[in-house]
């Protein structure tokens, strides 16, 4: 079986979050792989910030290709008429006449976009696991780096898409190496006692550095789609090359700035010995079933401990998938129901953000430790009547109403399960656990989309939205199911 190394000193570690005071070398405080951190509130105040700052710098980069990817698609429809592109959107049209979709180009777009998207989160889903097993047994910050150098590396094959075939190629890179995001959860997990007020706060400002990095970064890209793309680079080859290398710019500043600036938050004394016991346990890490069980991750947990991560595994998959399909179909309902141009969508994901942002930025980092399963519910509860508003909405205001409950539920749901989830396994199994985790999600946003479009499409708008709605009941139900660690 998997052990910690040291086991013995594992009790000790968890109640000091993970770390041990030691005397750095002059080269450790430079950056290097090898040192563990001194334990102390400046500590976890430091590392925490770095974290922060790190996931911005590299959403910044990461969402600036959102708003280009209409245009991108468009380049392709005209550069690649008889290769790849021209397949795979002779297979979307099929796809959108079978769920009933309009003859619409901009729609057709939407659908192309959409499945490039599954795509990037289905990588994530089979790469999440390992990335953060991996952590677990060589350390938070060489695997950060590997994962920031694949990001470099997928904006890099971007820059040089002249064909839809490389384009791909680098989505596929990004969805195998973008693991930066549950091994930040690690990374706070690691440097907080469990039920901590620090803890809480911790996963509340990850989702402050998303609501900020998909607020700001989508318009830098459309300043690059109004500016760059069509007036400054009109004479280059490939028309998306500066946004791209703006991409590495932020995606290497990124790099070098953890390569400096973050310790390794899991001690080696903590670490998992090895990545389990041969195939059973390496099939376990890509294998579904095995995924949903966290088979391969609650080694030393009580059966108690295992039945409650594994339901709040299926709460996070279940409210994930409806709403990812939802949020996808936001463009759909806004277009056909109140005819929004892209600059209106991009407004309407603005005052999204800057809700989800000052939630988890004021009331989340305030929240008492413990109540993250009754902040989790009326996070989902809100998301009920927010539904029905939308698919109801008739007019801006009604429309926004919605908007508003439903970016309360956003900015609310997903720090507070992950900082449930975060509790549960031992120091040693706390990446793979997260990592798992955050799978999960991957998954539900890979079929979400798909789903909810043949809903909307074939039963409706306001069938889909009071359809939505009422299921988020059954997440809200499993979570209640949930006990917590010290129960």
């Amino acid at each position: 079986m998997r052990r910690a190394k040291n086991t013995e000193d594992d009790s000790g570690a968890e109640d000091n979050g993970g770390f041990e005071s030691t005397v750095s070398s002059p080269s450790d405080r430079a950056g290097g792989i090898g040192q563990e951190p001194a334990l102390g509130a400046s500590y976890r105040s430091s590392m925490m910030r770095v974290v922060m700052l790190s996931l911005l710098i590299e959403l910044l980069g990461f969402t600036v290709i959102l708003p280009l990817l209409p245009s991108i698609l468009e380049y392709y429809s005209k550069s690649d008429q008889n290769g790849l592109y021209t397949w795979v959107l002779s297979n979307v049209n099929q796809f959108r006449v079978s769920i009933g979709g309009p003859q619409l180009e901009k729609f057709n777009t939407v659908l192309f976009g959409g499945l490039i998207g599954s795509l990037f989160s289905f990588l994530q889903f089979l790469s999440n696991p390992i990335i953060g097993a991996l952590s677990d047994v060589y350390g938070r910050r060489p695997i950060l780096l590997l994962c920031m150098a694949g990001m470099v590396l997928s904006y890099a094959v971007w820059a040089v898409s002249f064909s839809f075939e490389v384009f791909l190629i680098a989505r596929v890179i990004g969805g195998i190496a973008h693991g930066n995001v549950s091994l930040s959860t690690a990374i706070v997990a690691d440097i907080t006692p469990p039920k901590s007020k620090q803890r809480s706060r911790g996963m509340a400002m990850i989702g402050v550095a998303f609501s900020i990095g998909f607020i700001v970064g989508p318009m830098i890209g459309a300043a690059f789609s109004m500016y760059g793309v069509r007036a400054l680079l009109s004479s280059r080859e490939y028309p998306f090359q500066l946004p791209a290398l703006f991409a590495v710019a932020m995606a290497t500043l990124d790099l070098l700035f953890l390569w400096r600036r973050f310790r390794e938050t899991l001690p080696e004394k903590n670490r998992a010995s090895s990545l389990g016991d041969g195939i059973q346990d390496a099939v376990g890490l890509i294998n579904p079933v095995s995924l949903f069980t966290f088979s391969s991750a609650l080694q030393t947990s009580s059966s108690k401990d295992q039945q409650s991560v594994r339901l709040l595994g299926w709460t996070y998959f279940l409210y994930l998938l409806l709403f990812s399909g939802l949020e996808y179909s936001l463009t759909f309902l806004t277009h056909d129901k109140f005819q929004y141009s892209s600059m209106q969508q991009g407004r309407m994901f603005v005052f999204i953000g800057a809700i989800m942002a000052l939630v988890q930025g004021g009331f989340l980092r305030r929240m008492k430790p413990g109540s993250e399963k009754r902040t989790a519910t009326i996070g989902m509860v809100a998301l009920i009547p927010g539904m029905f508003m939308v698919g109801l909405a008739s007019s801006t205001v009604l429309l926004y109403s919605g908007l508003a409950l439903y970016s309360f539920g956003a900015g609310t749901v997903v720090s507070c399960l992950t900082t449930m989830v975060s509790d549960y396994g031992s120091v040693s199994e706390r990446g793979r656990v997260l990592g798992i985790f955050r799978s999960l999600g991957a998954l539900s946003r890979a079929i979400g989309p798909a789903l909810c479009c043949s809903i909307y499409w074939s039963a409706g708008p306001w069938v889909c939205y009071m359809l939505g709605g009422l299921l988020f009941i059954v997440p809200i139900l499993l979570l209640q199911r949930v006990k917590a660690t010290s129960e």
